[in-house]
């Protein structure tokens, strides 16, 4: 079965009830399977300008390598599945391309984004993810973390400084340890999942988790996995009425159906259609 044909996607973007604008950003390309969601930083506009080259560049250059090749092809170099080489390289050219820009626009020194993408595949989801914007997975009624933050405040719970029941009240919450665009060069976090018919994945920027508890948001999937562009939008709206201090952006995929791979003369058959 096509890609597009087994996950429903919804996306949905909201500057929050204190920022004056938008500095995050979302895209979705269905026919290849690809989600991005990105929460720039910086001066005044120049976080939305970060969060906009990372999700361009990722689903750009994703995407159109795809329309010749398979996911599942093994790079020549490292062995690697295609998908996690384009993940890796393509959050690597964002992190390039927001550096020089950075460094040669005065207007824009010091931006930087998270960045969170999941690419779909083979009944599985290659997850790449650089910051603290997030992947969750709802599997039949559990809500579990598909990402490990890359923040201070991860790092204190790691090695026992602070409880996650303590963190929930931190003042660093938003102090991220690694981060797209800051420096020359980046180190994304790429892992690969087995994915099931049923799965509901929520990618958002910390705007959501920082204002609504996992409970809150388990219970909200749960009981709207069945109309996910209703369930994207409570989830801005509890966002919002908590609070709403920073933007907040979702981005849901259910999965209605297997995508399994082809295999053999029929894998070759639909690459030699594709080009």
């Amino acid at each position: 079965m096509k890609i597009e044909e087994a996950l429903e996607i919804v996306s949905q973007t909201n500057p929050g009830m204190v920022r004056s604008h938008n500095e995050d950003s979302v895209a979705q390309e269905p026919a290849c399977g690809l989600v991005v969601l990105a929460d720039g930083m910086g001066g005044y506009n120049a976080g939305e300008v970060a969060s906009g080259i990372a999700v361009s560049v990722v689903a750009t250059e994703v995407c159109q390598i795809l329309r010749d090749a398979s996911p599942t092809d093994r790079d020549e170099n490292s062995g690697e599945e295609l998908a996690i080489v384009l993940l890796r390289d393509n959050i690597q050219k964002a992190n390039a391309s927001i550096f020089q820009a950075s460094q040669s626009q005065p207007q824009y020194a010091g931006m930087g984004t998270t960045i969170v993408s999941g690419l779909f595949y083979d009944n599985r989801v290659a997850v790449g993810h650089v910051g603290d914007s997030r992947m969750y997975r709802l599997r039949g009624e559990t809500l579990e973390t598909v990402t490990r933050d890359h923040s201070l405040l991860q790092e204190q719970i790691d090695c026992g400084m602070i409880s996650v029941a303590d963190a929930r009240m931190s003042k660093n919450k938003n102090l991220v340890t690694r981060a797209v665009g800051i420096d020359a060069e980046v180190a994304p976090e790429i892992h690969v999942h087995d994915v099931l018919v049923g799965d509901v994945y929520l990618l958002c920027s910390d705007g959501l988790n920082d204002m609504v508890e996992d409970e809150d948001i388990q219970s909200t999937l749960y009981a709207m996995r069945g109309n996910l562009p209703l369930a994207a939008e409570q989830l801005i709206q509890m966002a919002n009425d908590n609070g709403g201090r920073d933007n907040v952006s979702v981005i849901l995929v259910k999965v209605n159906s297997e995508f399994a791979a082809p295999q053999g003369w029929l894998a070759k058959l639909i690459n030699w259609f594709k080009k």
